[in-house]
């Protein structure tokens, strides 16, 4: 059969107290908004639907073509809110899955069941309950003497003996497609003005026709977000599945509860992560490495065996066997290539560094392109900006730049060339030249040694 998720999103959430709507704010570093529609996605194949009202310009920029989009305006509700969707699903598709954008603790596994369970009901839904001795504003599940489910009251109409009933609104739906078309015209105006989606349970009941309650196991997963504190709740709990999968998986992390991993990281096999680490974005980081303490990692590329101690990555790339850090900083564009050592206090920008190149400490190296098995002394600087435009620096395969060296862009040092310490180069240098001084000039040729001879007879 198939199935198509409506999902709710039109509500200001005025209990944010934001400018931001309400499933813009971001969770494990992504939009709420977009957790749901992943979601939905692991539920169905069809395209699901988005019911949008406030912000509804900005839902639509971040959510893009991962959805259709119904508007719901004036808001009257979700029951008004779900009809919205009417229009495009009509004839088109024969369950109906609704849940709420606000709740991105639900599991794919979940609303599986739910489908599952609601193809296999004679009646027209199944809706998702949760035992609980804290109701936390959730609608009550009225059931007659045989135990069916004969309807759901709202909290604030609820009798202090109904309140008293722990079995509990979830908020997530699966309707039989036809039938829900149809009961959401009979819906009563509420005293508040709006048509509740609940109320269809009610409809149904009075119909004679069977409702289906399918119970969570796990009521973390119907936490839904109204307020800052609920965010951070949910955000709790969601780094706590991450870091969780990532162990699973067969990664160490040293201390969970310190360790701060976003939904779309990626960590290979036998890496370690050591506490106060912040892996965000689409970071992707190789097996046996270790990374932090005290490091933050934001969309960038990690390879295989790389250590990366207390620094702070950004927009960068890690070939294998890399070694940086203490207080080391990779800014975008950074490329360090296999077997690269960059030392403590050190900041590299759109720049790449050649296999087995060390960079000392104290060192800046922007817009420059450095060969392969150079050494960059301590205090060495790219002097690459000249107030209006960047300048590029190049340097050979095998050079060695002194200490506190100053290379003023655009500037190009030849492979196996020598700058002395304290050096200011501002021509370029040939291959296999050594130049010194303020400024700079080449005072000799450099004789290459041959290799030493290795005893054997």
């Amino acid at each position: 059969m198939r199935t198509t998720a409506v999902i709710l999103a039109a509500g200001q959430g005025t209990r944010m107290k934001s400018n931001l709507p309400k499933v813009l704010h971001p969770l494990a570093g992504r939009p709420m908004v977009l957790h749901a529609i992943d979601l939905a996605r692991a539920v169905s194949p069809e395209m699901p639907v988005l019911v949008i009202g406030h912000g509804a310009g900005q839902v639509r920029a971040i959510v893009g073509e991962n959805a259709r989009f119904v508007l719901q305006e004036p808001q009257l509700g979700t029951g008004h809110a779900v009809q919205q969707a009417e229009s495009l699903l009509r004839l088109k598709t024969d369950l109906v899955l609704v849940f709420y954008a606000d709740m991105p603790l639900l599991r794919p596994e979940t609303l599986c069941a739910l489908v599952e369970t609601q193809t296999a009901n004679p009646g027209p839904l199944t809706m998702l309950t949760l035992l609980a001795d804290d109701p936390r504003g959730f609608g009550r599940i009225l059931r007659n003497g045989q135990g069916n489910v004969i309807g759901i009251v709202e909290e604030a109409q609820a009798t202090q003996e109904q309140k008293a009933i722990r079995e509990l609104n979830a908020g997530a739906y699966c309707f039989r497609a036809d039938w829900l078309w149809e009961a959401l015209k009979r819906v009563p105006l509420s005293p508040k003005g709006e048509y509740y989606l609940t109320d269809t349970v009610g409809l149904a009941a009075a119909d004679g026709l069977e409702v289906r309650a399918l119970t969570l196991e796990d009521a973390e997963e119907a936490i839904g977000i109204n307020t800052r504190i609920h965010l951070a709740e949910a955000e709790a709990i969601m780094r706590r599945r991450i870091n969780e999968r990532h162990m699973l998986n067969g990664v160490t992390i040293i201390d969970p509860h310190s360790t701060y991993i976003e939904a779309e990281v990626q960590i290979g096999r036998d890496t370690v992560i050591w506490p106060n680490t912040y892996l965000h974005g689409k970071t992707v980081i190789g097996e046996s490495c270790t990374i932090g303490p005290n490091t933050i990692v934001r969309d960038t590329q990690i390879g295989n065996a790389c250590k990366v101690l207390m620094s702070v990555l950004e927009g960068a790339l890690l070939e294998d066997e890399v070694d940086m850090g203490p207080f080391a900083r990779l800014r975008k564009g950074a490329h360090l290539c296999k077997g690269v050592h960059m030392g403590n206090f050190g900041e590299v920008k759109d720049s790449t560094l050649g296999p087995g190149t060390k960079m000392g400490h104290f060192s800046y190296i922007g817009n420059a392109t450095i060969g392969p098995d150079v050494n960059i002394g301590a205090g060495t600087i790219t002097c690459n900006y000249d107030g209006v435009r960047k300048h590029p620096t190049e340097i050979g395969e095998q050079a060695f730049i002194g200490s506190d060296t100053m290379l003023v862009a655009p500037v190009k040092i030849g492979a196996r060339a020598r700058t002395g310490a304290g050096a200011v180069v501002t021509k370029d240098v040939p291959d296999d030249t050594l130049a010194v001084g303020v400024p700079a000039r080449a005072i000799k040729r450099l004789v290459q040694r041959p290799p030493e001879d290795s005893g054997a007879a």
